[in-house]
This record gives C-alpha cells, structure tokens and sequence, in this order.
C-alpha cells in the first residue's frame, strides 16, 4: 500500500504510523491510537493532523472508518491525543469533521462550550493522568445558545447556562446590530466565547496551565462554520 492509501485509511492512528511511530517493519496500521504513536506527537502535530482530517472532511474524502476494529482495538487501554470542549449542536460532531476515530480523543460537550469546575476536572485528567496533550475549545457558527444569551432568554435551568455566555456578549466589540437576529454579530460573540472559555480553563487550573507553560500540553480554540465544513483554528 503507497503512502497516499495509507493516509486515506484512518484519522490519527494511521497517520502517526506513516509518521514513523509504529514498531519498524510493521506493515498493517494500527486501528487505534496507541500509547507509542500518542506519546511521539508533540501537540503541533496533534493540530495538524486534526486540521488534516477536517480538510478530508470538507473534499468529502473521509477515512473509511473500521469502528469495530477501533473498538477492539482501544477496548484494554486509551491514549488519546487531545481534550475537545465543543457545543451539543447536533450539527457539529467534533469527531466526525475533523475525521477522528474511537480513541483519538476526548470529547466533552455541552450547549455554548462552557467550562465549568466538572469540565475542568475532566481535562485534568485528561491531560494529567491519560496524556492527552491538546486541549481544544471549539465553537460554531450560528449557534443556538450564543443567540439566546445576546438575547437574555430565560427557561428553566438554560437561563442559568446562558448567564455565563454573558460575559462574551458584553466583550464582543461589534459595529452593528447587536441582536441574535444579526448571525454576523453572534459569530462574533461565539468566537469571542470561545476565547474567554480558554482563558476560564486556564485561570480555573494550575495543573493545565503548568502543563501548558511547559510545553506539554497546548490549549487552542477553532470556530466551526456550518456552511463551509471549515474549522478555523487559534491560539
């Protein structure tokens, strides 16, 4: 098999193989990530293989998935490469569009990407214990609970949620409409979000903030676009 089958075999299991982490002579990738790939992926890699996989997204040109042999696979241990905080949109499935695989990483979701101290704790072990070494804030355009905190929706248990959007909305300096009818003005309060997330998460814990001062671990946010397939990342 030539490299460029190898590369449209799978997400970050294979693609660590091709980049000469698998045992020398091995022939057959591995279905999923192991602790000797993870562990020689420095978190630029992790980044560029994840902007990789969503490229594959976008020319719909994914990676045909063996799920069964991925589950058999990381079924007696897990070394994911990296700690994703996305929203619960139905439409953006942090996996599926950046072409990962079961034990790639770590996924947490809830509405608006927020962090909160359970969320955080989830990272820190994530990091910490399980070596992942990225840890990813990703929003998305036209997003639901952007909209309802610029709009101060109140129901139920939500209105407490949306009270820590807030903050992004307040911050979000915009020239313009500042409704949730204007989808200009809740992107960029959705972008803004995402920055203050990544800044809660790092005021919020001294063990991912060494780990990322050390260089170990490396926290970066990304906007998803509905419309284009695209993830747009930064620091």
């Amino acid at each position: 098999m030539n490299r460029r089958g190898f590369l449209s075999i799978t997400g970050i299991a294979a693609v660590a193989t091709i980049l000469g982490v698998a045992p020398v002579g091995r022939v057959v990738y591995a279905a999923a990530l192991t602790r000797a790939q993870r562990d020689k992926l420095t978190p630029d890699d992790i980044i560029a293989l994840m902007k990789k996989g969503n490229e594959r997204f976008r020319l719909g040109q994914e990676s045909p998935h063996d799920y069964l042999a991925q589950q058999k696979g990381s079924a007696k241990g897990q070394y994911p490469a990296a700690v994703i905080l996305s929203c619960i949109d139905s439409r953006a499935p942090a996996e599926t569009i950046m072409d990962l695989g079961i034990g790639d990483c770590f996924n947490a979701r809830v509405a608006g990407n927020i962090a909160n101290d359970d969320i955080v704790g989830s990272m820190e072990f994530a990091c910490k214990v399980a070596g992942a070494k990225v840890v990813l804030v990703m929003g998305h355009t036209a997003c639901g609970a952007i909209k309802g905190a610029i709009d101060k929706v109140q129901l139920g248990k939500l209105t407490g949620l949306l009270a820590k959007i807030r903050p992004a909305v307040e911050a979000t300096r915009y020239q313009g409409e500042r409704s949730g009818k204007n989808y200009d003005f809740v992107d960029a309060v959705a972008r803004k979000n995402v920055e203050l997330t990544m800044a809660d998460i790092r005021r919020r814990s001294a063990i991912l903030a060494d780990l990322e001062t050390s260089g170990a671990v490396r926290t970066v946010g990304a906007m998803y676009n509905l419309e284009t397939g695209l993830v747009e990342f930064f620091s």
